[in-house]
Formats: structure tokens, C-alpha cells, sequence
């Protein structure tokens, strides 16, 4: 049970890790970089951890389930991919009712400006689709194959 725990950990702190790694580029701010080393160090704690129970008490390893860390895991991507595309849609939704980001036209219709998307947003948004698909199609058979 242990192992399982350090295996999702490790997991999320990998993704912790990638997350900060592209804020740190979007913005070059410091604390991004500090915590991307943080969870670097993190990383590398768990995977020796993972490495020495791997080497010293094999059947523990043997003991894991990994269909149902699988399902974990891909539960995970499923939520994180889906939280990303909707925090995207509402940061997109509230900068099109700021004023600089519209104008109006002859007959009274709303036109967005270009500047209402951010290149890096919209590269995130449709990058996110194939994960969310893919970790969501796995997460919600095996999830209706466990109840049928």
C-alpha cells in the first residue's frame, strides 16, 4: 500500500513539476523556479525511495495492483486536463467583457479584438483535448466495466 502511495505522489508531483516548469517560462518569475527545483528534489527522493523498495523487498512490488493505479492515474490526467481547459475558457470569458478587449460596430454588434486570446492559451487549450479524451475514455470504461 505504501508502494501504491509513493507511485501517486510521484505522480503528482511530476505534474506539479511540468506545471511549474511552464509558468516559470510563460512569466520568468522567480518563485516558479523555486518551486520547479523544489519539486525536482522531491522527484528525485521518491524515485530513490521507489528504487529501494524495488531492490530490496521485490515482492511488494509484485503486490501492486497496477490496472488500478492505471485507473488512479488516468483519473488524475482526466480531472487536471478538464480543470485546465475550463480555468482557460473563464481567464478567455472575463477578459471579453473588459472593455479595451472589444468595440462596437456600426450596427451595434460586440467585435472581440485579437487580443482577447493569448497565443500560450490557446496552444495549452487544444494540446489538453487529446489527454482529456484519451484519460477520460480509459477512466470512465473501466469505470463502467467495474459497475456492470
Amino acid at each position: 500500500m505504501i508502494v501504491v502511495l509513493l507511485f501517486i505522489i510521484l505522480f503528482v508531483s511530476i505534474a506539479f513539476h511540468i506545471s511549474y516548469l511552464t509558468k516559470y517560462i510563460q512569466t520568468r518569475e522567480q518563485q516558479y523556479l523555486q518551486r520547479y527545483v523544489v519539486t525536482t528534489v522531491g522527484n528525485v527522493v521518491l524515485s530513490g525511495a521507489l528504487i529501494f523498495v524495488a531492490l530490496y523487498q521485490p515482492e511488494e512490488i509484485q503486490k501492486i495492483k497496477f490496472p488500478l493505479l492505471m485507473w488512479i492515474i488516468m483519473g488524475f490526467i482526466m480531472v487536471s486536463t478538464l480543470m485546465a481547459q475550463v480555468t482557460i475558457f473563464r481567464r478567455v470569458y472575463t477578459r471579453s467583457k473588459l472593455p479595451e478587449h472589444y468595440h462596437y460596430n456600426f450596427f451595434g454588434k460586440k467585435v472581440l479584438h485579437a487580443t482577447v486570446l493569448k497565443m500560450p492559451e490557446v496552444v495549452l487549450f487544444f494540446a489538453t483535448i487529446p489527454a482529456f479524451l484519451l484519460a477520460g475514455a480509459y477512466f470512465i470504461a473501466k469505470l463502467i466495466r467495474f459497475f456492470l
